[in-house]
């Protein structure tokens, strides 16, 4: 009898799972947004960090050189991860992607992507901005549009920002130009060098022209400065700067214009100070080259009154007495003070000066009327020599007391020899030798003898000439 058998059910075969596979394109948009998020989709999590910091080395080399060639590498960069992963997720066999990945992928990389446009549009916006602002030589409107640059905006264009950052520093070494040249005002003109070599420096630089061209207008509209005299140096060094064909040359012009009435000024001023000299030199300067100004007239008599405060000066020093009993130096080299008044009729005041040694000065018997009290309102200069014997006027005898005998004396004029000089002219206008009357035969007289003889008066002796008698004498000198 055949017995039952009983059959044990099979058991049921596992489904097999189906196999993920990595979608190369899911894999390449992740690379695409710089981050290494396609490598995280692989699983490839190295991959990722080494990704990112590759990235985050080629924007910060770009961020501080800013470089085309890190531009460049950057986008090699970019390429490259985006290759890579795609080659990476291709070799990952069949199965079913997940449409997701893409969606993920896409997302983070469209974000970084519209986030670089916006910044590059923005930074763009700000480029104009600047070059504006420098195209009208606004260096304040420079500052204030670079202002709005941050760390995002030289991510995404760092040689944009950095040729603002460019036109900001240009900016701040015309600022330091502009420093340098206010100080020239105040009468440092040793500036002027570094100030215009700053201003030629920043004009090297393409697109600065005006920015430089305002900082020269507000530097030359400053001028004249309030000391003439500092005024006269700038003018001068702008002159004599050498010509660069380029806007710097606008300052000679400001130069010519302003030069004028600074050298007049200046000329005024030393002339105020005695520097007669100087100021005589900045009057001629004046009229030497710019002959046709308005001023010129001005110059010519600034010009002639510096000259006759000269020849005044030397005439008085010419007639500083040389000692007791000597003439001053005037009376053998004299000199013209053309300021003084000509000779003419009337009387001429005059300065006297005696070189009597032991004689009088004849000058204390004369009107205080003729008499100068000094080169700047004299006529003449009268220089007396030595008292000599004159013509005889007369002859009487006289009896010594001590030895009784009769000695016959004769009295003479006192004879002057005097040099007239015209102060106008420094030229002699009398030579001549005067001869001063008076009385004689007086009853007594007083005459030295030695102890042991008598040997009576000396047989001649001068008249004993009054007041009237010595301005007789002079009074053809100076009254005409």
């Amino acid at each position: 009898m055949n017995e039952p058998t009983h059959a044990q059910p099979e058991a049921p075969q596992p489904t097999p799972t189906e196999s993920r596979a990595h979608d190369p394109l899911a894999v390449a948009l992740g690379n695409a947004s710089l981050l290494g998020v396609g490598y995280l989709m692989l699983r490839r999590r190295r991959l990722a960090v080494a990704a990112a910091v590759v990235t985050v080395v080629l924007v910060s080399r770009l961020v501080s050189t800013a470089r085309p060639a890190y531009e460049i590498a950057v986008l090699v960069w970019w390429v490259a991860v985006v290759a890579h992963g795609w080659f990476l997720a291709s070799r990952g066999g069949s199965g079913v992607a997940l449409r997701r990945d893409r969606v993920v992928a896409l997302c983070v990389t469209l974000a970084v992507v519209l986030a670089v446009t916006l910044l590059r549009f923005d930074a763009s916006s700000i480029g104009r901005s600047v070059t504006e602002a420098r195209e009208r030589g606004d260096c304040a409107g420079v500052l204030t549009a670079q202002d709005r640059v941050w760390f995002g905006h030289r991510v995404a264009d760092a040689p944009l920002a950095a040729r603002g950052d460019e036109t900001v520093e240009a900016c701040d070494r015309l600022r330091s130009a502009r420093t340098e040249l206010n100080t020239v005002l105040t009468g440092n003109t040793d500036a002027l060098d570094e100030g215009f070599g700053t201003l030629a420096s920043v004009l090297a630089d393409p697109g600065n022209e005006k920015t430089v061209e305002k900082t020269l207008t507000g530097f030359l509209g400053s001028l004249p400065a309030k000391d003439p005299c500092t005024t006269v140096t700038v003018t001068e060094w702008l002159r004599d700067r050498k010509r660069s064909h380029d806007v710097l040359d606008r300052s000679a012009g400001t130069a010519r214009r302003t030069a004028p009435a600074a050298l007049v000024g200046c000329g005024d001023e030393l002339m105020a100070d005695s520097s007669w000299q100087n100021a005589l030199a900045h009057y001629e300067q004046l009229l030497d080259r710019y002959p046709g100004d308005d001023l010129a007239d001005k110059a010519r008599k600034g010009a002639r009154k510096a000259t006759q405060s000269i020849e005044l000066a030397n005439v008085r020093s010419l007639l500083t007495p040389g000692g007791t009993g000597s003439q001053p130096a005037y009376c053998s080299r004299p000199a013209k003070y053309s300021g003084a008044k000509p000779m003419g009729k009337g009387t001429n005041r005059a300065l006297f000066y005696t070189g009597n040694t032991y004689g009088q000065d004849y000058s204390d018997k004369l009107p205080g009327s003729w008499k100068a009290t000094d080169a700047a309102d004299a006529v003449l200069v009268v220089c007396m020599g030595e008292d000599t014997f004159g013509s005889s006027v007369r002859t009487c005898p006289y009896q010594g007391k001590s030895s009784g005998s009769t000695t016959y004396v004769t009295f003479h004029k006192i004879a002057v020899p005097v040099k007239v000089y015209e102060v106008r002219t420094g030229k002699l206008v009398a030579k001549r030798k005067i001869q001063i009357n008076g009385s004689s035969c007086p009853s007594l007289i007083t005459y030295f003898t030695s102890s042991d003889s008598d040997s009576g008066p000396p047989s001649t002796r001068y008249v004993t000439e009054s007041k009237s008698n010595v301005r007789s004498a002079f009074r053809p000198l100076v009254v005409r």
